[in-house]
């Protein structure tokens, strides 16, 4: 971000403008830019208005930091006018400030350390975490900071120690129907036809604004689509997501088709040209399934990274936290450890043949195509390359309402640093507490169950908060 005010010399302006103390609100990266220096670019020199420094998250937790957490104010100030001090707003970064300059820090937050998560210094003000991302919560703040009326406060009842939440994901599958017409569907073991139809269970901004509004800390598209011959021309899934920002504020992942591409002209486009063009139609991360398989294929097989593969790319550009690697492993028994060269558990559920053991194989082409690579090995070589996180399906559990897969999630979860999602199989609220309480997961996913109504968001919320698992409350 410096190189590029930098480069359109608009540094010394910028410079200007925050030393005349003139209205000025900052996000994310714009924050860390207000101080010296930052470990993610030393050779670049950071605004210095406020004196600091940026460094990465050194912590056992999950790095990137992504979620809902909350903030503990340590002075007065007006973005928190009708805040109860409960509020918990959207972090989704890997770096935080530290500094020593105490009069300026607005609020802290815990994550493995006591970190700067705002600061306000006369007329300026920045925040780590993203109000636009921050339901009805990060709207007020930014409503009390654009009227320049209200009252200075903190909050009454500021955590002593601030916790992240669990998050609860709403997903909806989108495809065209034999119409042509886009639609939420849902599929058995990933066939989403009904007597010979796709499944409709709903349009996707109506059905994404509805979860968003019973509490839906997330909202993830699969654009499960087979592209009619270049993904910059789906616009129909543009306009989704262009539609579905304006009312959706909570974070938007989509996925589907992000990869590099030739057209019948012979033009070449980059997976990041891609992604752009759904980052700019408001998605806020980037879903890479198939593709990510074939990456790792080809880094195994010549054993380096080329700098220039999807995950890579957007990961430079946008930041770890903008991929996600969307996994579909199914299960493969064997009675021996040694009957594989795959990492194996033992598991609780033995096979068809009484086999003791299994692993778990990655699939392609949307669950129809299995390669000799198994999940763990996928998840660990991901996170290498940039990704910011797992989203971790599962074939066997899809659509039997049965319960996550918690073996495969603990399988992976101990093979990686970056935070895991769990999905497939959710069936009821209690399946929700077992992931959380028997897992490392940092989020659960579902879809189903939300589409046909069996389970309410705010439903599997109130359930886990009866059971003391932390969660965000509307």
């Amino acid at each position: 971000m410096m190189q590029s005010l930098r480069e359109q010399q608009l540094i010394e302006p910028l410079l200007r403008y925050l030393h005349e103390d003139r209205p000025f609100f900052g996000i994310c990266v714009a924050l860390q830019a207000l101080f010296d220096s930052s470990e993610e670019a030393p050779e670049e020199s950071g605004l210095g208005i406020i004196p600091g420094r940026v460094k990465r998250f050194d912590t056992e937790l999950a790095v990137p930091h992504i979620g809902w957490n909350g903030i503990k104010v340590h002075q007065p100030s007006r973005i928190f006018h009708g805040f109860s001090g409960q509020e918990k707003l959207y972090f989704v970064h890997s770096y935080h400030v530290e500094t020593t300059h105490t009069a300026d820090v607005l609020t802290t937050t815990n994550y493995g350390c006591e970190f700067v998560s705002s600061v306000q210094k006369g007329n300026i003000i920045a925040t780590q975490f993203h109000p636009e991302k921050s339901g009805k919560a990060g709207l007020k703040l930014l409503e009390n900071f654009l009227d320049t009326s209200r009252e200075a406060v903190i909050p009454q009842s500021c955590p002593a120690e601030t916790k992240l939440a669990e998050r609860i994901i709403a997903c909806l599958d989108v495809r065209s129907n034999d119409q042509g017409d886009l639609v939420v569907t849902k599929g058995d073991q990933y066939d989403v036809r009904e007597g010979g139809d796709v499944r409709n269970l709903g349009m996707p901004v109506e059905l994404a604004q509805n979860y968003y509004e019973q509490g839906a800390d997330e909202v993830t598209f699969l654009n499960i689509t087979a592209f009619r011959d270049f993904p910059l021309e789906d616009m129909p899934m543009m306009e989704v997501l262009q539609k579905t920002s304006e009312k959706v504020f909570v974070p938007l992942t989509v996925g589907g088709g992000i990869r590099d591409f030739t057209d019948c002209n012979g033009k070449f486009y980059s997976a990041l040209e891609v992604a752009s063009e759904y980052f700019r139609s408001g998605a806020d991360k980037i879903s890479i399934g198939s593709d990510a398989v074939l990456i790792v294929e080809e880094v195994l097989k010549t054993g380096k990274a080329t700098g220039l593969s999807s995950i890579e790319q957007i990961a430079r550009v946008y930041g770890n936290q903008a991929v996600v690697i969307s996994v579909d492993p199914r299960r493969v028994y064997v009675h021996a450890p040694d009957d594989t060269p795959h990492p194996v558990i033992e598991t609780e559920f033995p096979g068809e043949n009484g086999e003791k053991y299994c692993w778990y194989q990655c699939t392609v082409r949307g669950g129809r195509e299995g390669r000799d690579l198994d999940a763990v090995t996928l998840a660990k070589v991901c996170e290498q390359l940039g990704a910011g996180e797992i989203l971790l399906n599962c074939i066997d559990k899809d659509g039997t309402n049965s319960g996550f897969d918690l073996e495969l999630i603990n399988l992976v979860k101990e093979a990686v640093t970056i935070p895991v999602i769990a999905s497939s199989g959710a069936g009821c609220p209690e399946h929700f507490l077992e992931v959380f309480t028997q897992t490392d997961a940092e989020a659960a996913l579902a879809a189903g169950i939300f589409h046909r109504k069996e389970v309410p968001i705010g439903q599997v919320k109130r359930f886990l908060q009866e059971n003391e698992v932390e969660i965000r409350t509307c």
